[in-house]
């Protein structure tokens, strides 16, 4: 029997209306959303109202995903994090005092695999903050947190020269979520290479993005180690180019390292992503981190 409401069972249905699911679902709790239409792509913005945002502190956008690829219900990557996300507005729409979040619910993460950072959707938002100027946000980027009792933080891969400024900022803005993870999840996170999601889309634009996702442990245990063994994994993870070319010169295919990822990784874009393979410590988890880091304040 599943931990998880028939609407959770709706939502990942094939050929269910995802973004009007997410509208039509936080308008029956009284939570108003707009849908932004940038580059055909349709995202949700949840603001609340000016009493949850005081100006002295950075606001947190907090975005996940909703598409996924075809023929696969997508329950982890990234119904989940919708869903807890989805929950959590519900939260912050009866907060006490401010909260400084706004949410993004984003629409064509998925294209990133196969067009590039700038095909991504977020993409799109990426821009209009840094053509607008909002470069002082805290963005965090939630993928693939419905599976595990271990959040990992992505290790970010910045390239050579990276402008001091920007890696300053990014830099603070990783610590500090390590020391949310800390309070959220004592001793049981880890900070791991990561497969890119929205989060590129932000730093290909100058804007410092942290992602998390969640493990279980002996999986999260396993990759460390084989990352140690196996040099060229994080490579593979990370997507670099250079190494990317070097496999496709040697006919080596792009998943040649996908049986030293996660086995949960794994059931990505498949028709195992389903909601067997999720479980419930994992809910039980990331509420916590969001309920700490709503309370997270961090000064202008």
């Amino acid at each position: 029997m599943s931990f998880l409401p028939q609407e959770f069972q709706q939502y990942i249905v094939p050929g269910a209306d995802r973004c009007k699911f997410i509208q039509d679902w936080l308008k029956s709790r009284g939570i108003e959303s707009n849908k932004l239409v940038i580059d055909g792509k349709n995202h949700i913005l949840v603001q609340f109202a000016k009493s949850a945002y005081n100006p002295q502190f950075k606001i947190k956008t907090v975005i996940a995903h909703y598409d996924r690829v075809p023929d696969s219900p997508g329950a982890n990557d990234n119904s989940a994090a919708d869903w807890q996300i989805m929950n959590w507005a519900v939260e912050l729409s009866q907060y006490p005092v401010f909260h400084n979040v706004r949410i993004f619910f984003t629409d064509g993460e998925e294209l990133g695999w196969s067009t590039g950072v700038s095909g991504q959707g977020a993409y799109g938002i990426a821009s209009v903050y840094k053509r607008l100027g909002i470069k002082n946000d805290d963005v965090y980027v939630f993928d693939s947190c419905g599976r595990g009792e271990v959040p990992v933080l992505s290790r970010s891969d910045l390239p050579p020269g990276t402008d001091k400024k920007f890696l300053a900022q990014f830099t603070d803005l990783h610590t500090r979520t390590q020391r949310l993870l800390q309070r959220a999840s004592p001793g049981r996170w880890m900070c791991l290479p990561v497969p890119y999601s929205d989060n590129a889309s932000f730093l290909a634009c100058g804007i410092p993005a942290v992602a998390v996702t969640m493990l279980p442990a002996e999986e999260a245990s396993l990759y460390a180690r084989e990352l140690i063994q196996e040099k060229g994994l994080e490579d593979a993870v990370l997507n670099r180019m250079k190494s990317r070319q070097e496999r496709l010169q040697n006919h080596i295919p792009d998943y040649a390292y996908k049986e030293r990822m996660p086995k949960t990784w794994r059931l990505f874009h498949t028709p195992q992503d389903n909601e067997s393979s999720l479980t419930q410590e994992s809910f039980a988890v990331m509420a916590n981190i969001l309920r700490t880091l709503a309370d997270l304040n961090t000064p202008a």
